[in-house]
């Protein structure tokens, strides 16, 4: 009796407590083309959009259809596609073309089931190629341009205002991520922004003009490039590593061969999603550099370092500008994970409203057409401002610094850089950077000193720089 009193106690109980919430998507029907054998899966805002994600793929069922259960952590509003295993292989409609995102909101309690088919699948049809989009505005800069910090190539695309040619003028720079998707409906992925379509309307209106550097993604490196931190379940963490090559060697270039305003208060990035995380992070890491970042439905949840590293950031003044966008209509976490974001640059110091402007439009979605539509407004927001050279805000020369002890001793096993406590701030970010321009050695000013542990440094030639609000000061160091 005993037994049987506890057996209907738990019973009763497991019916008082409500059910976690659970969605199970459910394909009717595939295409008849579909490979025998071959794996589905689904990627959505739930696992990184991942077209394979470990965990995600779906159960063959009796008569043809497929199933999966999504984990109880995944929670709120969704948007997903199904895949074959990749982005070359995503669902489309039955001729071929694009489909949108599906999206459902999975219930606070209980079990819910969304049923769909699949149409056809990108590799396996063949529509017209996509007409190109360009304007007579962009180039291809190079289809290999060398990324030496990464050890890899990249294809660069290049705007130049349509005046550029027939003035003498100089232009802010802004640089972006996800080059396939910017300019060219041709290779985009789902969509593209219409930059070049918009900034050439912006001119023709009176606006001053912009030039847009466009580095296309690395496609299976495009998580590593654009995490400052790994993920556990997604890698990534070759951040750092991409934000030298922006800085030291694509920067470089494009001040060199083009008519640009190189000072940190015409220098912008801006990306969306992943893109959107890094960058934050190069705007953060180097304000030396970015005085403006356009900051697109960042994803902040691949690894929540990022909310450490921008509180102990500190504003480099004057008029940083930092530009949040997010959906309402995207994952439940973007909008409350970018006020977060805001909260934490507050307390490091950056002024919400003249230095960081956050949006959160209603019927934003995780998707290109959301951020193309956006694009105009936060581009003016940032360089607002923007005139012929005589207006600009002046930029002081970065002041000088000195080395020691002697930068030829050999025995070297730290360097000291020293400069008036009154030029250099607190936590003033000094480098050591080789030839490649990679870093080697970092520190931070403290009154008015740095030392850097450079025992583990080859012999060789550097740069030192220390950053500043007035700019980068350099010297020149060699190890023998």
């Amino acid at each position: 009796m005993v037994r049987f009193l506890s057996l209907l106690f738990l019973a009763l109980l497991s019916w008082s407590i409500p059910a976690r919430a659970q969605l199970t998507l459910t394909l009717t029907s595939v295409p008849a083309n579909t490979p025998a054998g071959a794996t589905l899966y689904v990627a959505g805002s739930f696992n990184g959009w991942n077209p394979a994600a470990a965990g995600y793929a779906l159960t063959p069922q009796p008569g043809g259809q497929y199933t999966l259960t999504l984990p109880t952590t995944v929670r709120g509003a969704v948007a997903y596609k199904f895949t074959r295993g990749s982005w070359a292989t995503v669902e489309t409609t039955a001729t071929g073309t694009a489909v949108p995102n599906r999206t459902t909101t999975i219930p606070a309690t209980g079990a819910a089931t969304v049923s769909g088919s699949v149409a056809g699948w990108e590799d396996l049809l063949a529509p017209p190629p996509p007409t190109s989009t360009v304007s007579p505005s962009v180039s291809v800069l190079s289809t290999a341009f060398a990324m030496p910090q990464l050890g890899r190539t990249r294809r660069v695309w290049l705007y130049l205002p349509p005046d550029y040619a027939t003035s003498t003028k100089t232009y802010p720079v802004l640089y972006m991520h996800d080059g396939q998707n910017l300019f060219d409906n041709a290779t985009a992925f789902a969509g593209e922004w219409g930059v070049d379509e918009t900034l050439d309307a912006l001119q023709a209106a009176g606006d001053w003009g912009c030039i847009v550097v466009g580095v296309d993604n690395g496609g299976a490196n495009r998580l590593n490039e654009y995490s400052p931190y790994a993920n556990p379940q997604y890698g990534g963490g070759q951040g750092d590593l991409y934000v030298d090559f922006l800085t030291n060697t694509l920067k470089p270039y494009i001040d060199q061969h083009y008519r640009t305003r190189p000072d940190r208060l015409h220098t912008g990035v801006m990306g969306s999603s992943m893109g959107g995380l890094i960058s934050l992070y190069a705007a953060l890491r180097r304000p030396d550099v970015f005085g403006r970042a356009g900051v697109f439905s960042p994803s902040l949840w691949f690894n929540r370092r990022i909310f450490a590293y921008a509180l102990a950031a500190q504003p480099l003044r004057p008029d940083p500008r930092f530009f949040l966008l997010s959906g309402g209509r995207e994952s439940t976490n973007q909008a409350r994970d970018q006020r977060r974001m805001v909260d934490t640059l507050a307390a490091a110091g950056f002024q919400i409203g003249a230095e960081v402007d956050s949006t959160i439009k209603a019927d934003g979605q995780h998707a290109e057409w959301f951020w193309r539509r956006e694009f105009g407004a936060a581009y003016q927001w940032l360089f607002a401002g923007v005139g012929p050279l005589s207006t600009a805000p002046a930029v002081e020369a970065a002041p000088a610094f000195e080395l020691f002890p002697n930068p030829g001793d050999s025995a070297l096993g730290e360097l000291t850089v020293a400069m008036a406590e009154s030029a250099g701030a607190a936590r003033t970010p000094v480098e050591v950077l080789d030839a490649a321009g990679r870093v080697v050695a970092r520190a931070r000013l403290r009154r008015g000193r740095a030392t850097l542990d450079v025992r583990g440094v080859a012999p060789g030639t550097y740069t030192v720089r220390v950053s500043t609000a007035n700019g980068a000061a350099t010297r020149r160091w060699v190890k023998q």
